[in-house]
């Protein structure tokens, strides 16, 4: 509990930031009325006849003669139901019913908190019947879209309602577990935000308490039960039945995502089989849209419009005919497009990890993911990721393999991939691996990590790893180098090294060690 109450104090400022936010929302949600929308604030039943706080928008001049297209937009965690309003008198006025609700759990709305499962499911759907019952909304073209936890509400509830024929899923996720305990390994930051949030501002139900205390306490006993629940919640699960339903899914995300990283999102992406498309773009959870919930110009925001408009209105907008991945680089750039995920890894080159290199745990050498939104946020606004002076890496501490210095510059697009072999002195281990952009002077930008974590492995017997790095789409200068750098600790996750453990990474002479690197053909 000690490293819960540090990881709590760590995210402290982020929690508060959330709920600035939301307040400065609610502020602001009056003034977003312009063209002659209509807003009304109503109590709907879901499911077990929990009452969700709710508003309505309709056009100017709807008098029941008529049907118009709906949009359903649940909040996201720890937000109010005014969240939207901006957003949903824009829709309003183009011509949308559009209904944002408070999930169950949070602020007024009854009920306890559900973390997406199936009482938040059974919520949309009532929420959608109340809607056709007590507004001229089309039960023909319903649509769904939500930042964050309402992003993953939408997407759930698509895949269980064939009625929702579009959805927008801003900043949310396809697999839960993946996004918060990826490689066996606690996201400690992101959850600590998550649950102080959820404490702050709802109320957490018995079950979903004692998951993050499961999570926390890293309680092996209890990691089959904890990832089911996660399955349970996670769109990728409900795959087959999202494309039965044939639903126009469009996905968009940040590349610093430190609460759902963009790695599980394009994983679901490429097993959808309908109308979809997905966006990648520099920030942090829900930093890329953030500023359309103000009601100011934001590129996620239009493009929603427009996937709606295409999908629910019938509009020849172009939008299905172009690109469907689009991707716009941390370090500038306009957009790029793809036919699929696969075509940005599609080119890669190969950076050997020679030799034989021993580091002990427990410690950290000052390689590090940063900390959750803040280091994001500097990125995307900035272009400032995190830093370390590759050169002065202790090596006691952290393996650190280099490039050759580039002649041209190196545009690293999509999942930088580990494959190395790792010889342990205890049963349990974690490791995290970074990819930097190095400069002449030897100051590293981070350009991704991921942390593995091992469990009832035999000391001293080597293994082979295969891992994942965070995606992301970045622009290495000519005269840089990249460089791989491998530690035990790092903030941003919960580590289980017991203490004097040390890690061996080799590269036998039938299976070398490397790190495979996404490049965009120049």
């Amino acid at each position: 509990m000690g490293q819960h109450r540090r990881a709590l104090r760590t995210t402290a400022v982020g929690a508060v930031s959330l709920s600035l936010t939301a307040g400065a929302v609610l502020a602001l949600a009056p003034a977003a009325q312009a063209a002659g929308s209509t807003v009304r604030y109503v109590d709907i039943g879901g499911d077990g006849a929990t009452v969700l706080k709710a508003n309505v928008v309709t056009p100017a001049g709807a008098d029941g003669t008529r049907r118009y297209p709906l949009i359903v937009l649940p909040t996201s965690w720890g937000f109010p139901q005014v969240e939207y309003l901006a957003q949903a008198h824009r829709l309003a006025d183009s011509g949308y019913v559009v209904l944002g609700y408070n999930v169950r759990g949070f602020w007024q709305s009854g009920g306890e908190i559900d973390v997406a499962g199936p009482r938040d499911v059974a919520d949309a759907r009532d929420v959608i019947d109340w809607a056709l019952a007590n507004t001229p909304a089309d039960p023909a073209h319903i649509g769904m879209a939500g930042v964050s936890y309402g992003a993953g509400i939408s997407v759930l509830a698509a895949a269980h309602d064939p009625r929702v024929r579009a959805v927008a899923s801003l900043s949310g996720w396809g697999d839960l577990i993946d996004s918060i305990y990826s490689g066996r390994t606690q996201h400690l930051q992101a959850a600590a935000v998550l649950d102080t949030v959820g404490t702050v501002t709802g109320r957490q139900s018995a079950e979903s308490r004692e998951v993050f205390s499961a999570f926390y306490a890293g309680d092996l006993s209890k990691e089959k039960d904890l990832v089911a629940w996660g399955k349970k919640r996670s769109p990728s699960t409900y795959v087959d039945q999202l494309n039965r339903n044939g639903a126009a899914v469009m996905l968009a995300g940040s590349w610093g995502d430190t609460v759902f990283p963009p790695n599980q999102s394009a994983a679901l992406y490429e097993r959808l089989t309908g109308p979809k498309r997905m966006e990648l773009r520099p920030g942090d959870h829900a930093t890329a849209e953030l500023t359309g919930l103000f009601g100011l110009p934001n590129d996620v925001w239009t493009d929603t419009r427009r996937w709606f408009d295409h999908y629910l209105r019938d509009t020849d907008n172009g939008i299905d005919r172009e690109q469907p991945v689009r991707l716009k680089s941390r370090t500038g750039g306009g957009y790029e497009g793809y036919p699929d995920w696969k075509s940005v890894n599609a080119t890669r080159r190969k950076i050997a990890l020679a030799g034989s290199t021993t580091i002990h745990a427990n410690v950290d050498s000052g390689a590090d993911g940063g900390i959750v939104f803040l280091s994001s946020i500097l990125d995307q606004v900035a272009q400032l990721p995190p830093v370390a002076p590759i050169p002065l890496l202790p090596r006691r501490w952290a393996a650190v393999w280099q490039s050759e210095k580039y002649a041209t510059a190196q545009r690293v697009r999509g999942t930088a991939l580990l494959h190395t072999t790792v010889t342990p002195t205890a049963q349990s281990g974690t490791l995290v691996a970074y990819l930097y952009d190095v400069g002449p002077l030897g100051l590293g930008k981070l350009v991704g990590n991921a942390p593995y974590t091992f469990h009832g492995r035999t000391p001293g017997e080597p293994f082979g790893l295969d891992l994942e790095l965070g995606s992301t789409a970045y622009d290495v200068p000519a005269g840089h180098r990249l460089a791989l750098v491998v530690d035990t600790v790092d903030p941003l996750y919960m580590e289980h090294n017991p203490s004097g453990a040390r890690l061996t990474f080799s590269s036998p002479a039938n299976d070398p060690s490397y790190v495979s690197v996404p490049l965009r053909e120049q």
